[in-house]
């Protein structure tokens, strides 16, 4: 197991970078018994259409769907407060439908971190 090196991280730091953290909601996604059927697959697909112009408005910061068959779905990160959330959530067609359901959480993040390209690979 590769080790990593603490030492360079002061509590000058930490508490800087601490004071800068700022509220985000999570959402924790899952499956339900119609999630898989295919009654289910537009309507996930519209739930997707949905997240993606939720991302494009900046409201959804990090969307993933999980992939290990668990009844997790997905994540995400919202850029708005827990209910605010919501009513975003209430009025998505998945979980209007039945298909998902869903869970929240009050969170707090570094402003700026994202997603970054995946180990040995890079976009140059």
């Amino acid at each position: 197991m590769k080790t990593y090196d603490v030492s360079a991280i002061t509590e000058e730091y930490m508490n800087e970078r601490l004071a800068k953290t700022t509220d985000y909601t999570l959402v924790i996604l899952h499956t339900t018994e119609k999630t898989f059927t295919a009654e289910g697959r537009p309507i996930i697909w519209e739930h997707g259409r949905r997240n993606m112009a939720l991302q494009e408005d900046g409201v959804l910061a990090i969307v993933t769907p999980a992939t290990d068959g668990s009844d997790v779905a997905g994540i995400g990160i919202f850029n708005a407060p827990t209910d605010e959330v919501t009513e975003i959530m209430d009025a998505d067609p998945a979980i209007e439908a039945g298909f998902l359901a869903y869970e929240l959480h009050p969170i707090r993040g570094f402003p700026g971190d994202c997603l970054p390209e995946p180990l040995g690979q890079s976009g140059a």
